[in-house]
């Protein structure tokens, strides 16, 4: 598993849920700060993960037996963060986004569907099959 992307995953399903359920989570008595952030509490972001992400539910015995301190579960999980901070700079960062107008004529939609066929992890190039020579 990779740790990282797994993070990711639960901060962008955490930050969904929390766009999806704001008008009622901001009136509700579950607010703390925590290491300078407010947030709602640990235990509630743990709990409604826990209903959202059901790898999360396989490795929380496991977590709580290493750690029973849920803040610490939490910051450890990267999701120690203001939702409603981080859902306007996630906000600010798509509107800097060049938009599709931006793109050269000759790109389509059709380039940004294709799936990649190999992945190129020492960045040389899968398709350089021919030498350019000047």
């Amino acid at each position: 598993m990779n740790v990282e992307k797994f993070r990711h995953a639960l901060k962008q399903k955490w930050l969904a849920y929390y766009q999806d359920n704001r008008d009622w989570l901001v009136r509700l008595g579950v607010w703390v700060t925590c290491q300078g952030q407010r947030r709602p509490s640990s235990s509630f972001i743990l709990a409604a993960l826990s209903t959202l992400e059901p790898k999360l539910t396989q490795l929380l015995p496991l977590v709580v037996d290493l750690n029973n301190n849920p803040d610490r579960i939490v910051i450890s999980l990267g999701l120690n963060f203001n939702p409603d901070e981080e859902l306007a700079r996630v906000a600010d960062e798509q509107k800097r986004l060049p938009s599709s107008d931006a793109l050269p004529a000759s790109w389509s939609v059709s380039h940004a569907q294709k799936p990649l066929t190999k992945r190129d992890e020492d960045c040389v190039g899968v398709h350089r099959s021919r030498k350019i020579t000047p």
